[in-house]
C-alpha cells in the first residue's frame, strides 16, 4: 500500500514501511526504513535532520531519496549531468502520482531543463521495494552519474554483509563494520564480476533467523557501483546504480533514460528471512514468467569429458551413458564450430566444424531426441578469436583504440556490441542457429573482461560500457521472443554474471567453474544468501577434481550438487558399472525431491566453517528434506547433529522408521553416524 499525508510518502508491505517527505525546498527527505506502524504512527516519526554548526547545516546531513550535485550534499549523488553551458543542479518536487503498488514522483531542474522521474513500486508480499529514475531532456544532456536509488538510513551502528570472490572462488561472504567513511563495492570490468556482487545487506545484531536486515540488489550486468557513506553523525547513506567510472550518456532533447532497476529489501528474521523473502521474489517475479513454474531439467555436459576433442561417435557414446542413468538434457559444450579445436582458434565463427560433425548437427541432435533428451549447446557470442574469419574480415568489429595493439585475454577480443551492425550480425547468427535446429538449452558464456574500452565510431566512447549491456539484453530478449522454447543459462567463466538483471532472462546461472563438491558448497552457501536454489547450476564431475586433485565419494559430490539444478560433468566413459549404478540412484532421488529444492521454502543449517557439517533444509510446508555433508572425522567422532527449522512444532513426523515431533527436530536435532571421512546424507521428514 502507499498513501500519503499531505508532504509525507508513505510504502508499505506485509511488514515494512518506508517514509519519506518532500521538505520546504523541494527535497525529498528519508525519515524510515523498518517494520509497519500502525497509520497514527507514521505522522509521529521525528524529522530525522539535526543540525551541528555551520559546517553541517540541515540541508547537508539530511538522508536524501534523491541527492543532486551541487547542492550542500557531499556524498554520492543520485545524479552529475551537464549540458553546454551548466553542470550544477537544483531539482525541486513538481507532483507525485500513486497508482496502485506504484508510486511516481517528477523533479525538475528549469536551467538543464531536465525531467527526473523516482519510480517506488512495492511488492507487499515480498517486503520489496523496486526502484528506478526515469530522466528526459529538454535540451541536449550528457549523464555523468545515474543512480537507480538513495537511500538514507538515520543514526545507527551497522554492520554490512557483502560478496567478494574470484574466479573458482565466488560469492565470499565478507561481514564487516561501516565505519565513519566511505566503502564501494563494484566492477568496472564490463560484466557483473567473479570479485563483487551487486547484493548488500545492513544488520546490527541480526542472526540467522532473529533480527532487522536491511539488503539490497542491483539489476544490472556491466559496470555497476553500491556506495556506502557514513558520516560524522552515524548517518549512512547507500547508493548504487551504473558505475560512474568512465560514465557517459548523452540525450538529446526529447530523449529519455531510465536506469537500470534496483531493489530494497526488509526483514525481520534475520539472514534466513532475508534469503527466503529474496528467493520468493527471485522466483514469483524476476525469473522469466514461462518457466517460472516448471522444474529444470537434469543435464549433462561433455566439457569435462572432451574438452576440444568433440566429435559425432564420442557425443553419441557419452549420450548413451548420460540417458542410461536418468539425465533430461545434453549439452554439448566449447568445440563444435569453426576452427576450435583450442582455445586459440574459431570463436566468432558459429558454423558446425564439418571434420568433428560431418553431417552437421541433426544427426546427434536427431539421436539425443531418440534416446528421450533435450539437446543444447554452449556459445559464446560477445567473443572473437584473431585466428577466425569474423576477426580477418572485420578486424574493426572489436573495442580498440587506434594505433594501439589490443590486449587478447584467453586468446580473444570482446566484439564491440556497442555498435549497431556487431549487435544485428550477433543477433541474426544465432536466431538462424536456432531457428534451423531443435536446440533447447543454450549455455552463453563470457570468458574474459574488457580492456581497451575505447571505439573510433562513437561520439563518446564512455557510453559503449552500458551500450554493450543493452545489446546483450536486447539479442537474449530477442532470441527468447522469436525462440520461446529455448532455455537459457548465464555462464562468464563461472560466476562472473549473476545478478537481477540478467535473471529477468535466463532459466539458470553457472554458480561456478570450481567443481570440487567441497569448495562449491561454501560458494554454494554465500550464492544462497542472495539468490534462489533453482537458478543455481550444480554439476557432479570426476574424482580427482580437475581443478585441485581432491578426491570425494561420489556420494559426498551427488548431496553437494542436489542442492540447486543438478547436472552431470564427468567423463560417464571412465566411469566404473558401480558408479554408474549409483549415479543412477542419486538422479532418481534427486528427481524425487526437486520440487522441494527448486520450489520449496530453505533453510540454512549448518555450515562448514562453523560447525564442521554443512546442512540444508527444504520444505513446501509438508514434506522436508535435508541435504547434509560431513567433513573429516576427527579424533574418533562419528556423530553428527543437526537441528531443522521451518517445521511445525507442534506436528509429528516420520523418516527412518522414526516418530518424533516438530519441537523434537527443532531443539534436539537429527542425530547422524559419520562412516568415512567426507560423508553425506539426503533424509525426507513427513508429517506422521
Amino acid at each position: 500500500m502507499i498513501y500519503r499525508f499531505d508532504n509525507r510518502f508513505v510504502i508499505e508491505g506485509t511488514n515494512l514501511a518506508y517514509v519519506f517527505d518532500v521538505d520546504a525546498r523541494g527535497r525529498l527527505v528519508h525519515q524510515y526504513l523498518g517494520g509497519r506502524l500502525l497509520e497514527s504512527d507514521y505522522a509521529e516519526l521525528p524529522d530525522a535532520r539535526i543540525l551541528h554548526s555551520s559546517f553541517e547545516t540541515p540541508e547537508g546531513v539530511a538522508a536524501y531519496e534523491f541527492a543532486s550535485f551541487g547542492d550542500l550534499v557531499y556524498t554520492e549523488p543520485t545524479l552529475k549531468s551537464h549540458t553546454e553551458r551548466e553542470r550544477l543542479h537544483a531539482f525541486t518536487f513538481q507532483e507525485a502520482r500513486i497508482d496502485g503498488d506504484t508510486l511516481e514522483i517528477d523533479l525538475l531542474d528549469p536551467i538543464q531543463q531536465l525531467t527526473v522521474t523516482l519510480h517506488f513500486t512495492v511488492y507487499a508480499a515480498y517486503d520489496f521495494i523496486e526502484r528506478k529514475m526515469t530522466l528526459k531532456a529538454g535540451e541536449t544532456v550528457t549523464l555523468e552519474s545515474a543512480q537507480s536509488f538513495s537511500l538514507g538510513l538515520t543514526d545507527r551502528k551497522l554492520r554490512l554483509s557483502h560478496f567478494s570472490g574470484a574466479w573458482t572462488s565466488e560469492f565470499q561472504l565478507q561481514q564487516g563494520e561501516l565505519l565513519p567513511g566511505k566503502k564501494t563495492i563494484e566492477s568496472r570490468r564490463g560484466l557483473t564480476s567473479h570479485q563483487s556482487n551487486p547484493w548488500f545487506a545492513l544488520d546490527q545484531s541480526a542472526t540467522e533467523e532473529n533480527g532487522e536486515v536491511i539488503y539490497g540488489f542491483l539489476g544490472h550486468s556491466g559496470n555497476w557501483a553500491i556506495h556506502f557513506e557514513r558520516d560524522q553523525f552515524g548517518f549512512t547513506q547507500v547508493t548504487g546504480g551504473l558505475n560512474p567510472f568512465d560514465f557517459a550518456k548523452r540525450l538529446e532533447a526529447g530523449e529519455s533514460f531510465t536506469t537500470p532497476t534496483g531493489y530494497i529489501g526488509y526483514t525481520q528474521q534475520g539472514f534466513g528471512g532475508m534469503s527466503r523473502n529474496a528467493h520468493d521474489f527471485e522466483r514469483d517475479v524476476i525469473m522469466p514468467e514461462r518457466t517460472r513454474e516448471t522444474l529444470r531439467p537434469v543435464l549433462y555436459n561433455s566439457w569435462e569429458a572432451t574438452y576440444f576433442d568433440v566429435s559425432e561417435d564420442g557425443q553419441k557414446r557419452l549420450v548413451d551413458e548420460a540417458a542410461a542413468i536418468g539425465c533430461e538434457l545434453f549439452v554439448v559444450d566449447d568445440g563444435w564450430f569453426g576452427e576450435r579445436n583450442s582455445d586459440a582458434a574459431g570463436l566468432g565463427d558459429w558454423h558446425v566444424n564439418t571434420t568433428k560433425f560431418p553431417n552437421g548437427l541433426e544427426p546427434l541432435i536427431r539421436y539425443v531426441e531418440d534416446k528421450g533428451l533435450q539437446f543444447g549447446l554452449w556459445v559464446e557470442p560477445e567473443m572473437v578469436n584473431p585466428d577466425s574469419d569474423l576477426y580477418r574480415a572485420h578486424p574493426d568489429w572489436i573495442y580498440q583504440t587506434d594505433g594501439r595493439p589490443s590486449t587478447t585475454s584467453r586468446n580473444q577480443f570482446v566484439l564491440n556490441l556497442a555498435l549497431p551492425e556487431v549487435e544485428a550480425h550477433v543477433t541474426g547468427l544465432f536466431d538462424e542457429l536456432l531457428s534451423k535446429h531443435a536446440i533447447r538449452y543454450i549455455k552463453w558464456d563470457m570468458n574474459r573482461a574488457f580492456s581497451e574500452p575505447d571505439s573510433p565510431q562513437l561520439r563518446d566512447a564512455k557510453e559503449l560500457w552500458l551500450r554493450h549491456t543493452e545489446a546483450v539484453y536486447r539479442i537474449l530478449d530477442t532470441l527468447r521472443a522469436k525462440h520461446p522454447d529455448v532455455a537459457f543459462e548465464s555462464c562468464a567463466g563461472g560466476g562472473g554474471r549473476i545478478d537481477l538483471g540478467v535473471l529477468t532472462r535466463v532459466e539458470q546461472v553457472w554458480t561456478s567453474d570450481n567443481t570440487d563438491a567441497l569448495d562449491r558448497l561454501e560458494i554454494q552457501e554465500g550464492f544462497s544468501y542472495a539468490y534462489n536454489a533453482k537458478m543455481m547450476s550444480c554439476w557432479v564431475t570426476d574424482a580427482p577434481n580437475w581443478l585441485n586433485g581432491r578426491s570425494l565419494p561420489l556420494k559426498f559430490r551427488f548431496v553437494s550438487a542436489m542442492q540447486g539444478t543438478l547436472g552431470i560433468g564427468g567423463n560417464l566413459l571412465e566411469w566404473s558399472k558401480d558408479e554408474l549404478v549409483e549415479a543412477a540412484q542419486w538422479i532418481e532421488t534427486y528427481k524425487s525431491i526437486r520440487p522441494l529444492v527448486q520450489h520449496g521454502t530453505s533453510y540454512r543449517l549448518a555450515s562448514l566453517k562453523t560447525d564442521g557439517v554443512h546442512a540444508m533444509g527444504y520444505t513446501d510446508g509438508e514434506d522436508y528434506v535435508v541435504l547434509v555433508n560431513a567433513d573429516r572425522r576427527h579424533y574418533g567422532k562419528n556423530r553428527l547433529r543437526v537441528k531443522l527449522a521451518g517445521l511445525d512444532p507442534e506436528r509429528v513426523y516420520v523418516y527412518d522408521d522414526r516418530r518424533v515431533s516438530g519441537r523434537y527436530l527443532i531443539e534436539q536435532g537429527l542425530t547422524l553416524t559419520q562412516q568415512q571421512d567426507y560423508d553425506a546424507y539426503c533424509l525426507v521428514i513427513r508429517p506422521a
